[in-house]
C-alpha cells in the first residue's frame, strides 16, 4: 500500500485536487478560485485576481460568457452526445464548415479532438496513415525544434523539445529529431537574428538529408512561439526557407498553433502571417473552445483527407471526438469573435500591450526582453540588461516571478523551459476582451510584482 494511504482514516487527507500531485517547490498555495468574470478571478476571500495569461493562453474571450454558457446548456438539453463512428450530428457539421471557412483554402476538412494533445496527435496519425495509404511506409521520422512544446502524452513528450524529460523518455519512448529554434535575443557569436534563422533553417535541411528524405514523415513548429521559446516571432525569410525544404525534401509541414491561433497573432490563423510559406496540417486548441468547453481540433487539405477516405480512411477515435456541446460551445465561442472582432483586437491592442511592457524595460533592470505579437508576449528575466547574463538557474526565475503575482492582484503563467538553459520568461496573454484602462492596470500591478521580484534577489545577493 502506498505510504500516504497509511494512518488513520478519520484524519487522512481525502482528493487533494489536481495540485496534489505537482512537485512541493513550486507551489505557492495556490489561490482557491470561486468565481470568474472577464479578465478577472476572484478566490474564497473575495480577492480579485487578473488573468494575465488567460490560464496557459486559453480563455480567449474572456471568463463567464453567458452567450457561450447559454448555447452550451441548449445544446445540453437537446443532444449531449453523439458517437461520430455510428451517427452524425448537426453542431459538427456546422462548425466544421465554419471553422475551415475562416481558416480557408487548403483547410477545407476538420478532424475536432478533445484538446491540443490529441489535436498533436491526431496530425501525425494522420499522416503516417496516409504514408502507408500511399505507399510510403518507410516515413516514420518526426522532426521537430528545440525548445518545443507540442503537448502531454507520451508521444508527445517525446516531439517536444524539452532537455529535462531525457531521463523520462531513455529507453521508454523514442524522441524525435531536434533543430534548432530560431531564437532572436540571445545569439551565438557571430550571428544576428537574420544570420541565425538562416542557419536554423540549414540545419532543418540537413537533419532531414540526414535522415534520409525517404523516411521523414513531417517537421512541426510552432509559427509564433509559446511558452516554450518565449514566443519567439520568425522572419518571413525563415518561414519561405522551411516551407521549400519540405516541399523539396517531400516531408510534410505542420503548424502547432494550439496555443498561438484563434486571432491571438492577430490573425485568425497565425499561418496567415506568411501566406507564401502555408503548411499542410495545421492544429488548433486551447482558444478554440476558449476553457468553455475541452476542445481541439486537426485542419487538413481536402485533397488528402478524400484521398484517404477512398484508401483506408482514417479510423483513429476518441471518445469525446466531435461531441455535440463542445461543438455548439466553438460555435458560440467564434460568434463572440465576430460580435466583439476580437482578432482585429488582438493586432490594434498588442500594440498598446507591447508598448506597456517595452515601458517595464526602462523601469524593471531586471527586464531584458520583450518579444511576440498581437496579443502574445513574453517578458525575459535577466540578471543584466547590458549582457543579457540570465538569472542563475538556482534562482527559479520564471517560477518565483509568478509567486509574486497573486500578491499584487495577478495569475501570471510560467514555468522552466529545459532547466532555463535557454532563458527564464513568463507569458503576458490576457483574454482579448480586455479594455485599454484594464491594460494599464494589469501593466501597473506587473510592474510592482517585478520590482518586488527584484527585491527579493537584491537581498539574496543576486543582483
Amino acid at each position: 500500500m502506498a505510504a500516504n494511504a497509511t494512518g488513520n482514516p478519520e484524519t487522512r487527507e481525502w482528493g487533494g485536487g489536481q495540485t496534489a500531485f505537482y512537485a512541493a517547490d513550486t507551489i505557492v498555495p495556490f489561490p482557491l478560485i470561486e468565481r470568474a468574470e472577464g479578465i478577472a478571478m476572484w478566490d474564497d476571500q473575495g480577492r480579485r485576481y487578473i488573468d494575465v495569461s488567460s490560464g496557459p493562453v486559453v480563455s480567449n474571450i474572456g471568463h463567464g460568457n453567458a452567450h457561450v454558457a447559454d448555447a452550451m446548456a441548449r445544446q445540453a438539453k437537446v443532444l449531449d452526445y453523439a458517437f461520430p463512428r455510428q451517427v452524425r450530428n448537426r453542431p459538427n457539421i456546422d462548425f466544421a464548415e465554419r471553422l475551415a471557412r475562416l481558416a480557408g483554402p487548403g483547410f477545407e476538412r476538420v478532424h475536432l479532438s478533445s484538446g491540443g494533445s490529441e489535436a498533436n496527435e491526431s496530425a501525425i496519425k494522420f499522416l503516417r496513415q496516409y504514408a502507408i495509404a500511399t505507399g510510403k511506409p518507410e516515413k516514420t521520422k518526426i522532426v521537430t525544434r528545440d525548445p518545443s512544446y507540442h503537448g502531454g502524452t507520451i508521444a508527445n513528450l517525446a516531439m517536444n523539445g524539452e532537455v529535462m524529460m531525457l531521463p523520462f523518455l531513455e529507453g521508454f519512448a523514442e524522441p524525435s529529431a531536434k533543430v534548432p529554434a530560431p531564437f532572436t535575443y540571445r545569439l551565438p557569436e557571430n550571428h544576428d537574428a537574420e544570420s541565425y534563422a538562416r542557419h536554423c533553417a540549414e540545419v532543418l535541411e540537413q537533419t532531414i538529408q540526414a535522415l534520409g528524405p525517404q523516411n521523414v514523415l513531417a517537421f512541426v513548429m510552432e509559427p509564433v512561439g509559446g511558452l516554450s521559446t518565449g514566443c519567439i516571432v520568425p522572419s518571413a525569410d525563415y518561414m519561405r526557407r522551411v516551407r521549400a525544404i519540405c516541399t523539396r525534401h517531400g516531408v510534410h509541414l505542420v503548424f502547432d498553433e494550439v496555443l498561438c491561433g484563434m486571432g491571438r497573432t492577430g490573425k485568425f490563423l497565425a499561418a496567415h502571417h506568411w501566406p507564401d510559406a502555408l503548411p499542410d496540417i495545421v492544429t488548433k486548441a486551447k482558444g478554440l473552445g476558449s476553457g468553455y468547453s475541452p476542445l481541439g481540433a486537426m485542419l487538413a487539405p481536402a485533397e488528402m483527407v478524400d484521398e484517404l477516405s477512398r484508401l483506408t480512411g482514417f479510423e483513429f477515435q476518441y471518445s469525446y471526438n466531435a461531441n455535440p456541446i463542445s461543438c455548439a460551445a466553438g460555435m458560440a465561442v467564434l460568434d463572440e469573435y465576430e460580435r466583439l472582432g476580437l482578432t482585429d483586437k488582438a493586432a490594434s491592442m498588442g500594440k498598446d500591450l507591447r508598448n506597456g511592457l517595452e515601458r517595464l524595460k526602462t523601469t524593471c533592470p531586471i527586464v531584458g526582453d520583450v518579444r511576440g505579437m498581437g496579443m502574445l508576449y513574453a517578458v525575459e528575466l535577466v540578471a543584466d540588461q547590458a549582457t543579457k547574463a540570465p538569472l542563475p538557474t538556482t534562482c527559479k526565475a520564471a517560477d518565483r516571478a509568478r509567486t509574486h503575482g497573486p500578491d499584487n492582484g495577478l495569475l501570471i503563467y510560467s514555468r522552466p523551459t529545459s532547466g532555463g538553459r535557454y532563458g527564464d520568461w513568463f507569458t503576458v496573454s490576457p483574454p482579448l476582451t480586455i479594455t485599454e484602462a484594464e491594460c494599464d492596470d494589469m501593466l501597473q500591478r506587473l510592474e510592482a510584482t517585478l520590482v518586488a521580484f527584484q527585491v527579493e534577489l537584491t537581498r539574496a545577493g543576486v543582483l
